[in-house]
């Protein structure tokens, strides 16, 4: 019974369900990505090298005896834009948390022995005075 009540308070604590969500909405997203090259950027941008080449998607791009790097080409620019969109998300939410710069703190109050030192003093400088 203890091993599965310390499996259920692993698999429930926040972290794990955080990552579960995360890896979720990251694959959800790289499907958008996908898409967002394969049928936008690659017909709008790419269709007239595509079009000399004479194909019609950049995954049908080969070299010599069957190297796919119309393939690569097309993972290479869903990277860079998966890339950037995070890079804008991470910038974006470090620039909410900005922390304000820490008031100084105030100094210590005075020991007993300290303040009774500075009864010692001003009534030796008032004696002298």
């Amino acid at each position: 019974m203890g091993l599965a009540k310390e499996f259920k308070d692993f698999a429930l604590k926040g972290n794990v369900l955080d990552l579960a969500i995360g890896v979720i909405i990251g694959a959800a997203f790289g499907a958008i990505v996908k898409s967002l090259v394969e049928d936008i950027i690659t017909p709008l941008i790419l269709s007239p090298i595509l079009e000399k080449a004479g194909l019609e998607d950049i995954k049908q791009l080969t070299w010599g005896a069957g190297v796919k790097y119309g393939n690569f080409l097309s993972n290479v620019i869903t990277f860079i834009i998966v890339a950037f969109v995070l890079f804008l998300i991470v910038k974006a939410v470090n620039s909410t948390r900005k922390k304000e710069a820490p008031a100084p703190a105030a100094p210590p109050a005075p020991t007993n022995e300290e303040k009774l030192l500075m009864e010692i003093r001003d009534a030796i400088q008032s004696r002298t005075l």
